[in-house]
């Protein structure tokens, strides 16, 4: 299938700024490490909490990274995995793992998703990670290979073509990923395939409540920046039913000031977990 110009512009924009934020992890000094993990205040979805044009912006980071994740959950993690957590929410708390399950992270980043998961289905179950970013990939590896975890693998790919075989995982994740993709209907359509009957889909998102301005979602910056592709959440809701999914559930997290982010009026911009079943055969 022939992407169009505008998807290609949208992925380049989005492997170019993880890339960067990758690079950055890695050459972070310990110093700058511990103040992450004490913190707990990484950068979020779409990059430096000093970018004026994302939504973590300053107005905005202390609400959208902030205790994301519990003090225990990551104190044995390395600390470039939480230093690299960029997202938005904690879908591994979201989806009630359980033990013996395989779970797929779309979008896995610097891994800390992944090896939450891991820990949380133990050494019966299996955690996928999923990525298009070589320079995540590689710090991913690294941090599960710090942290001896096992039952992990990370691929590489990309969310709108997920290479696993049809109904291989229980759980699928994702942590302010899905949102960067131009074909979210194929991202959601690809979920629902690598479900297994009775697979649950639990991520974690940005949604807008209202609508974008034309020059907002044509603004390549603020695609990478989690802002320009968010989906309106009744769009959200009508993909996961046309994807085949069932019991969809949206639950806002976090609300931040659109105003503060955009010279526009641009609706009510929120973290939200959201939640859907494929229904056995």
């Amino acid at each position: 299938m022939e992407r169009s110009t505008e998807s290609n512009a949208v992925r380049e924009a989005v492997r170019a700024r993880y890339a960067a934020a990758a690079s950055a992890v890695t050459q972070a000094t310990p110093s700058s490490a511990d103040a992450a993990l004490t913190g707990l205040q990484s950068a979020g979805c779409c990059g430096s909490a000093a970018d004026s044009g994302s939504c973590c912006s300053p107005a905005n980071s202390s609400v959208i990274t902030q205790d994301l994740y519990a003090i225990d959950e990551v104190a044995a993690l390395p600390s470039t995995a939480v230093l690299a957590s960029l997202g938005c929410g904690n879908p591994t708390a979201l989806a009630e793992l359980k033990p013996g399950e395989t779970v797929l992270d779309l979008g896995s980043g610097g891994g800390i998703d992944v090896l939450l998961s891991a820990r949380r289905v133990g050494p019966t179950g299996f955690a996928y990670g999923l990525d298009m970013t070589d320079e995540m990939l590689t710090l991913a590896r690294r941090n599960a290979a710090e942290h001896s975890a096992k039952n992990v693998e990370f691929l590489k790919g990309e969310i709108e073509a997920i290479p696993l075989p049809d109904s291989s995982v229980d759980v699928v994740i994702s942590n302010c990923v899905i949102n960067l993709s131009a074909d979210k209907g194929q991202v959601l359509r690809e979920a629902f395939r690598v479900l297994r009957p009775g697979g649950r889909f639990a991520v974690s998102d940005v949604i807008v409540q209202g609508e974008l301005p034309a020059d907002v979602r044509g603004n390549m910056e603020l695609w990478a920046g989690c802002i320009a592709g968010a989906l309106e959440e009744t769009t959200y809701r009508q993909l996961l039913a046309d994807a085949g999914f069932r019991d969809v559930e949206v639950e806002v997290t976090r609300v931040y000031d659109a105003s503060s982010t955009l010279p526009v009026d641009a609706g009510r911009l929120v973290s939200a977990f959201v939640r859907a079943t494929r229904l056995t055969d």
